[in-house]
């Protein structure tokens, strides 16, 4: 139903009465009637629940991610790389049509207040699954997570997105405790051009550089790490990074 939901015509208001009522739904169709609390008592509108009820649909209680190892973790993402993967989802620099009739329309510090809400939330990582590859697999996503390949021109994971690939503030997101088909599509999506950022787009170069056999392994082996807390994004400026990157600047 998300697909044909346009808020180009839609007022905020009647986005948070949406929201609400397919929050409700789910809760309906997940659990026994009688366990639900009132929509009215639960999703007043307005309120962050009501704003966040579309998103934690699909990627869980607090941004925890998806069942279905395809939409990604929220929760304690930083804040400035929630807002910039909204705006350009709003803004069409990311294809995903539910996404983008959720988010057209909506002014940019609505979409700020929902990244900050997100950014802060703090649960569990769950156990990684190891991918069923050789480990000369493994070791090659290792290798290029953690020393990249000069010869390439390739940088490692690690010189951007920090020693522990838990990111670094105030827009680098980390790449541990995500599902291995959401990584592979994302690198893949930066390869075909189906995700753009902020010229100079970064991310792009580097994904036009790698092989698919590259990305199955880096996709392999990230998802196969397990997350040690704290896992949190470094301090800004703790780095210096190898490439100019637009999605950088801040808004």
């Amino acid at each position: 139903m998300l697909a044909f939901i346009s808020f180009r015509s839609v007022s905020l208001p009647r986005f948070w009465a949406v929201s609400a009522l397919m929050a409700a739904a789910a809760a309906f169709m997940a659990a026994p009637a009688q366990a639900q609390p009132a929509p009215q008592e639960s999703l007043r509108p307005d309120t962050m629940d009501a704003r966040v009820a579309a998103c934690t649909a699909c990627h869980g209680a607090q941004g925890r991610a998806g069942a279905d190892g395809y939409y990604p973790r929220l929760a304690g993402k930083p804040q400035e790389y929630l807002f910039h993967q909204l705006l350009n989802f709003r803004d069409d620099r990311r294809q995903y049509r539910p996404m983008t009739h959720l988010l057209t329309g909506l002014p940019d510090d609505y979409l700020r207040e929902m990244a900050a809400y997100f950014s802060t939330q703090h649960v569990p990582y769950p156990a990684p699954t190891r991918a069923e590859v050789s480990a000369a697999t493994l070791e090659a996503g290792r290798k290029l997570a953690l020393s990249g390949d000069a010869t390439r021109g390739l940088p490692a994971c690690a010189a951007c997105h920090g020693a522990a690939l838990g990111g670094v503030l105030p827009a680098i997101p980390g790449l541990l405790g995500l599902p291995r088909d959401y990584i592979g599509s994302q690198i893949g999506s930066w390869k075909n051009g189906l995700r753009r950022a902020a010229e100079p787009d970064c991310m792009a170069d580097i994904s036009n550089k790698l092989t698919p056999e590259d990305i199955g392994a880096l996709a392999a082996w990230l998802s196969s790490q397990p997350v040690v807390e704290p896992y949190a994004p470094e301090a800004a400026g703790s780095i210096r990074l190898p490439a100019e990157c637009g999605s950088q600047a801040q808004r």
